[in-house]
């Protein structure tokens, strides 16, 4: 049996990585520290908070009007457009106009319209951008021109949000709801980042560089760009993997649309012309005057939902949780054990996120009998059998291994269920209730969600363990491929003739 100080498996953190889709920035960052209320160097204001205000608090008619009339100037749309801003219980969005047919295309905004790395490399800042990450130069963009009256984007970012119900906005006292879990740990992790680049960029690029910055660059400030380039960004285009389009940007997304084919795209302005335009669609069709609307990402969970956009889905399958594995490095067989994973397209550390309702991830227990893997087990780890031993993994190895991946799954789940405030009854019993602030709905709908999917992972780990017993492993496979083992189990032997 392999000793548990050399078994390291997590429960309480998300992946370093945050995952990028239609509408979101891609951000690559470690998450190693446990959550925590308190930030590095300065902390950051609650910059709104539903508690006093709506996060969604809809921008005056007159500016809208003004940023509808500016896109008619600009030939952007047309008086016979399907589609026009309008105000919704969500917020701002798109609304029809006429009767639109399904696929068909509602908007095309020309590449002069975007704002995207390319914008800010125009800019009168474009030089002092050109070394920083995509999404910071746009975000020090966005700012400087929301600070200048006479912004040539003016009526654009009048009528963009101070802030939206993604717990990055989130005041402490609000975050202490996500108390236990990951989606807490995420946040922390995902301001940390955002305070740090902010720190960097103010030193070496907005002091000295004040006649370029005339007004005072914030951190609160750079976390509204971060947070508008979150939700409202478009990526996965041709060519373009961060860009504002807007008027397009104002779609809100739909539970009820199944698809993201189609919805929009990048294409050539017509047949002789090198422009470029935005071409969006409305996946299903639409009534006049029904709202318009999207499919975000159907792979988010709630909690990536709830991180990027400030909404969550009833969706069971929206539930889920990363579970963490690792090849402890004072394993004694960490270079056979790495070596086997990373053959097998996995590494040192391993995350499989695991669904409310659905089968668990494939690979996962095979990585899970690696790192287990030690004592009379450990001669599968021999050279003889490196290109076979991740088939071998597939199925029980020793009723040892399979007891102790048993225990420690299920011991990890305990623990972080043990880590929440609440009760899922509780939870459930609040979600029931309604009347509840709509960030308090996020964060009671999150981790009930979470506590649902640790308690699915805990009873395949519950069952497994009660057949034990019964299940076949390794060398009872061996002894059966090898003719030794007859139909009943039981050993044949030959005597000598």
């Amino acid at each position: 049996m392999a000793a548990l100080s050399n078994f390291s498996f997590s429960l309480s953190t998300s992946p370093p990585t945050f995952v990028s889709s239609s509408k979101t920035l891609k951000l690559l960052t470690s998450l190693t520290k446990k959550p925590s209320f308190r930030l590095k160097s300065r902390a950051f204001a609650a910059t709104c908070s539903l508690h006093s205000a709506s996060a969604t608090t809809n921008p005056p008619t007159a500016q809208v009007e003004t940023f509808w009339q500016w896109l008619r100037d600009q030939k952007v749309v047309s008086p016979k457009s399907p589609i026009r801003p309008a105000t919704f219980p969500e917020g701002l969005g798109l609304v029809a106009q006429r009767d639109i047919a399904k696929n068909e295309v509602v908007l095309e905004v020309p590449m002069k319209f975007w704002i995207n790395p390319d914008t800010v490399a125009a800019s009168e800042i474009g030089s002092l951008c050109s070394g920083l990450k995509p999404w910071i130069s746009v975000a020090l963009f966005l700012i400087r021109e929301k600070k200048k009256e006479d912004s040539p984007w003016r009526v654009y970012l009048d009528i963009l949000p101070e802030c939206t119900d993604s717990t990055v906005f989130w005041s402490e006292e609000e975050l202490v709801e996500l108390q236990g879990t990951q989606l807490l740990s995420t946040t922390l992790g995902v301001k940390e980042y955002v305070q740090n680049e902010y720190l960097k960029v103010e030193e070496e690029i907005i002091l000295p560089n004040k006649q370029l910055f005339p007004r005072p660059i914030t951190l609160d400030d750079f976390l509204w760009a971060f947070g508008i380039l979150r939700s409202r960004a478009f990526s996965r285009l041709r060519g373009q993997n961060l860009v504002l389009i807007p008027l397009a940007d104002l779609i809100n997304h739909s539970p009820g649309i199944t698809t993201e084919d189609y919805a929009y795209e990048i294409k050539g302005a017509g047949l002789f012309s090198r422009d470029l335009l935005f071409s969006l669609r409305t996946p299903v069709p639409v009534k006049a005057g029904e709202q318009v609307l999207i499919q975000y990402d159907l792979n988010k969970s709630n909690a990536e939902l709830a991180l990027d956009y400030g909404f969550i889905e009833s969706k069971s399958d929206r539930n889920a949780y990363t579970l963490t594995l690792e090849i402890s490095e004072s394993d004694p067989f960490f270079g056979d054990k790495l070596d086997i994973a990373e053959t097998n397209g996995l590494g040192e550390s391993a995350y499989f996120d695991i669904v409310l309702g659905r089968t668990l991830p494939p690979a996962m227990l095979q990585y899970l009998r690696l790192v287990a893997l030690g004592g009379t087990d450990a001669f599968l780890l021999e050279s003889i059998f490196r290109n076979t031993i991740w088939g071998h993994l597939d199925l029980p190895v020793s009723h040892a291994n399979e007891e102790l991946i048993c225990r420690v799954v299920r011991d990890a789940c305990k623990s972080a269920l043990s880590g929440f405030h609440t009760t899922i009854e509780e939870d459930e019993q609040l979600l029931q209730g309604g009347n509840l602030d709509p960030r308090l709905r996020i964060a009671v709908g999150v981790r009930a969600g979470e506590k649902r999917v640790l308690q699915q992972i805990d009873e395949i780990f519950k069952e497994r363990e009660l057949e034990l017993d019964e299940l076949e492993y390794y060398q009872e496979r061996r002894l059966k491929d090898l003719g030794l083992v007859g139909e009943q189990g039981d050993i044949i032997f030959w005597e000598p003739k």
